[in-house]
């Protein structure tokens, strides 16, 4: 049996967002290195203590842990090379079952 993730949307998926993929970030396991903000700056932002959050498609940084955000297509590439660079593993590209297609830890 296949249970749908329930983590919270940011937004829902809109014109130019892909429909079947979408990116979070763990803070618990962020390291603050910046790769994901440098790769992708209009999806990944730093807050105040130094961790990296997602932004919807409005800019508005996702502080809630676990939120995912639809992945711009234009930006799928930097946000796959982001989640494969990240040194903390934190990143997260997924389905909308909660599949990983790239990122986290790697087994």
């Amino acid at each position: 049996m296949v249970t749908e993730d329930r983590s919270p949307v940011a937004t829902p998926t809109k014109p130019g967002d892909s429909p079947g993929l979408r990116v979070r970030i763990d803070q618990d396991s962020c390291t603050g290195d910046g790769l994901c903000v440098q790769y992708a700056p209009s999806v990944f932002e730093f807050d105040i203590d130094g961790l990296a959050y997602v932004k919807n498609s409005d800019g508005e940084l996702q502080t809630t842990p676990g939120t995912h955000v639809p992945v711009p297509l234009p930006l799928l590439t930097e946000i796959r090379d982001a989640a494969e660079q990240c040194p903390g593993t934190c990143i997260y590209v997924e389905h909308p079952d909660g599949t990983l297609e790239v990122g986290g830890p790697q087994e």
